[in-house]
C-alpha cells in the first residue's frame, strides 16, 4: 500500500474523524452505545455500508448524469442498508431488536452520503473503498470508546461479562444510572473531543472573537 492509500485509510481515524472533528453521525452515537455489543454491531453495519456504497458509486460515477446523482446515491445506500438490516435480523436477532430502527437510519447518516458525494464521485474505486473503510474505522473508534465507558460505568460489565463486583451482590461498585441514559454519551463524546484536540492542537478552531473583533489601533502620542 503506497503512502497516498495509507493516508486515505488512516486520515479519518484521528486527523479528520467524522464524529470528533466533523460532528457527523452523533445521533447514532447517543442511541446505540448503551452497551459495547450494540455499538460494535452498529460499527460493523455502518462500515460495511459505507465501504460498499463508496465502491459502487465510484464505479459508476462516470455513467451517472450529475442531475440525478443524489437519487442514484441514495438508492444504492438504501439498498445496502436493507441488506445489512436483513442480515442482522437473520443472524443476530436479539441485537437487531436492541438496535431498533437505527440500522435502517444509516441511509440518512450524513457520513455515508457525505463521503459518497464529496469523495466517491470524484475518485477511483480503490481510493473510494479505502476512504469508506477509513471513515467507518473513525466512526467505530468513537462508538466503541463510548459504548465501553457507558457499559462499564453503567453496569460494571463489558460484552455482558461482569468485571466490577456490584454493591447489590456484596461488591464495591455502584452502577452510575446516568450512564444508562443517552445524554451520558454527550459528556463522553465531549471528553473524547477535548482529549483529541489536546493531542492534535491543529484541530482547535480559531476563536470567533479573534475573527470578528479587529485589533485596536495603537494610539499615537501627541
Amino acid at each position: 500500500m503506497n503512502t497516498d492509500s495509507t493516508r486515505t485509510l488512516t486520515r479519518p481515524v484521528f486527523d479528520e474523524n467524522p464524529i470528533a472533528l466533523q460532528v457527523l453521525g452523533v445521533c447514532s452515537a447517543l442511541a446505540v452505545t448503551k452497551t459495547l455489543a450494540t455499538a460494535l454491531v452498529m460499527c460493523l453495519a455502518l462500515t460495511a455500508v459505507l465501504t460498499a456504497s463508496n465502491t459502487a458509486i465510484s464505479a459508476i460515477r462516470k455513467l451517472v448524469p450529475r442531475s440525478i446523482r443524489l437519487i442514484v446515491q441514495i438508492t444504492i445506500i438504501a439498498s445496502l442498508v436493507i441488506v445489512a438490516d436483513q442480515f442482522l435480523r437473520a443472524f443476530a436477532w436479539e441485537l437487531s431488536k436492541e438496535l431498533s430502527v437505527f440500522v435502517g437510519l444509516i441511509v440518512t447518516n450524513c457520513i455515508v452520503l457525505g463521503r459518497a458525494e464529496t469523495f466517491a464521485m470524484n475518485n477511483s474505486v480503490g481510493a473510494s473503498a479505502l476512504d469508506g473503510l477509513g471513515n467507518g474505522l473513525g466512526y467505530s473508534v468513537i462508538l466503541i470508546a463510548v459504548g465501553s465507558v457507558r457499559e462499564l460505568l453503567g453496569a460494571g460489565a463489558l460484552l455482558g461479562y461482569q468485571l466490577l463486583p456490584l454493591a447489590s451482590e456484596d461488591g464495591w461498585f455502584q452502577p452510575i444510572a446516568l450512564m444508562r441514559s443517552p445524554p451520558s454519551a454527550f459528556f463522553i463524546i465531549g471528553g473524547l473531543i477535548w482529549l483529541l484536540r489536546t493531542w492534535k492542537t491543529s484541530q482547535v478552531e480559531e476563536s470567533e472573537t479573534d475573527v470578528l473583533v479587529p485589533p485596536t489601533p495603537a494610539r499615537s502620542e501627541s
